[in-house]
């Protein structure tokens, strides 16, 4: 709201006992404290009520039973100016009964007691007539500026009304006793954009130590940790004759399947992740570190992988009769022939395995 010559930011919130809010622009804060005797549920933002006669920023201010602390943010180091507008709402000046109310309360600003016992219906000289109190001179020093409310026990409680007592106010202002508009020099324009550029390529060094951009692979040095054999490219390529078609022997949701041999006549199987695969490098590790740690006759033998790039594979001993699948639903001239004992005994070597 425009209001004489300066523009307030609304506080719209409800409040309550123990409330931190911050406002939109992130320039202001406050918490409340404290629940209403006799009234828990009395409203935390006063309304024009029993004197309907303020108008602009006084037509709503903001009470709490207890405290209320306004924090200015992000403040330049310096002398501040600080205006707090008041205006008595809630009681009335007209010899009824809502006219018995009384409202106490201090106000402290940076830690100093800058009014004590304020009574708003006498300093303004009535209710519903707005009033201020404006302090010159206030010192911030680490960027934030504390305004304290609280009530100190006096006054009435119930009269006119159960929860209409404690501190209240309208609004608040804080104006700079400095020049803040002049821009900055070209020497220190000049400093800013070294000291950036210098920032910077700090930054590119320490990434690129680090391996984020081109160094070492952080990903591959920890499949390197894992304590498996490590396989090249090359070696792989050479035991699948280029990964040759004739050499597949399968295709699973990780990838294709090669058969190779290596240079020792080991025969392996080599399983290589695919791009279109939705297992990526975490799962891939964690199947290296998880089969790497199982030995047993029932579970196939992870010799070793290979990462280089985004190439990732993995190399397991070969099974002459391909999966249990293939020998189970394979087409009847290629599924084996298995008696029952003979499945009993994969049965129960399934169940070894897995235990």
């Amino acid at each position: 709201m425009k209001f004489e010559g300066n523009e307030y930011e609304e506080d719209s919130s409800p409040g309550g006992p123990s409330t931190f809010f911050a406002s939109g622009g992130e320039n202001w804060a406050y918490s409340s404290t404290g629940t209403f005797l006799y009234n828990s549920d009395a409203n935390f933002l006063a309304m024009e009520t029993s004197v309907p006669k303020v108008s602009g920023i006084y037509q709503t201010a903001c009470l709490a039973p207890l405290s209320l602390k306004y924090y200015s943010l992000c403040l330049r180091q310096g002398s501040f100016t600080v205006k707090l507008h008041f205006a008595e709402m809630m009681y009335s000046d007209d010899h009824n009964f809502s006219s018995l109310g009384r409202r106490f309360f201090d106000v402290s600003i940076q830690g100093k007691v800058m009014l004590k016992d304020f009574d708003i219906s006498a300093a303004a000289g009535g209710a519903g007539k707005p009033v201020t109190r404006e302090f010159g001179n206030v010192s911030v020093t680490d960027r934030t500026l504390e305004i304290f409310l609280y009530w100190a026990g006096r006054g009435t409680t119930a009269v006119p009304m159960r929860g209409a007592y404690g501190p209240l106010i309208s609004g608040i202002s804080v104006t700079p006793n400095f020049n803040v508009s002049s821009g900055l020099s070209a020497g220190a324009i000049a400093g800013i954009v070294l000291a950036s550029c210098a920032i910077f390529v700090s930054l590119l060094v320490i990434l690129w130590m680090r391996g984020y951009l081109g160094g070492k692979d952080d990903e591959n040095e920890e499949f390197r940790r894992l304590g498996t054999a490590y396989f090249s490219l090359k070696q792989i390529k050479t035991a699948t004759n280029e990964f040759n078609i004739r050499n597949k022997i399968g295709e699973g949701g990780f990838g294709p399947v090669y058969k190779g041999v290596l240079p020792d006549g080991k025969i392996i199987a080599v399983k290589q992740l695919s791009s279109k695969s939705k297992q990526g490098n975490r799962e891939f590790v964690n199947e290296i570190g998880m089969i790497s740690a199982l030995q047993h006759p029932n579970l196939v033998k992870l010799y070793g992988c290979c990462i280089e790039g985004k190439v990732l594979l993995l190399v397991y001993e070969y099974m002459e009769n391909n999966s249990l699948a293939h020998a189970l639903f394979a087409k009847e001239d290629q599924k084996l022939r298995l008696d029952w004992p003979t499945r009993r005994r994969i049965c129960l070597g399934i169940a070894k395995g897995l235990a």
